[in-house]
């Protein structure tokens, strides 16, 4: 069993932590943010045409998928932190970048889609053709989200 040196330090397991903690902590306040904006835009519209309720959740759905991403990264690296002469501090680098990747691309992601989704969903209340044309631009902004999940998974498996 390998001793605290300079390979395994005692603060190893910390940027691990840290890793797991951004993963999450980044990502849902990107799904808030993204769910709180498009909530609004459903709010306002709902005043003008209450049948489009059910139709314009989309957004929300979609800001909620990206804290999934953030989730799933956070607990592949909770899972596999160990103490610390047993976690080399490459490990906890490696860790820390996985979370970030995932937590600020899903920040930018959930941000796009509270913007997009919120004036998407006015819009579509006032010209139905609107739809198709949002839908297809929240898929864009939810795949920046994907786009760092795929990093974080290619980190965490070095």
């Amino acid at each position: 069993m390998p001793g605290i040196d300079e390979e395994h330090p005692v603060y190893g397991p910390f940027f691990g932590v840290m890793g797991a903690a951004s993963a999450i902590i980044f990502s849902a306040l990107g799904a808030a943010y993204g769910t709180a904006k498009s909530g609004t835009g459903i709010a306002a519209m709902s005043v003008m045409r209450p049948e489009l309720i059910m139709k314009s959740i989309i957004p929300v759905v979609m800001a909620g998928i990206i804290a999934i991403y953030g989730l799933v990264v956070a607990v592949l690296i909770a899972g596999s932190i160990k103490i610390p002469e047993e976690y080399p501090l490459y490990k906890g680098f490696v860790h820390l970048g996985a979370g970030l990747a995932v937590g600020f691309s899903g920040l930018a992601a959930g941000f796009a889609i509270g913007i997009v989704g919120d004036a998407g969903v006015r819009g579509t209340a006032q010209q139905p053709r609107l739809f198709v044309g949002m839908i297809l631009i929240l898929i864009f902004a939810e795949v920046l989200g994907l786009y760092g999940l795929i990093v974080a998974i290619f980190l965490y498996a070095k």
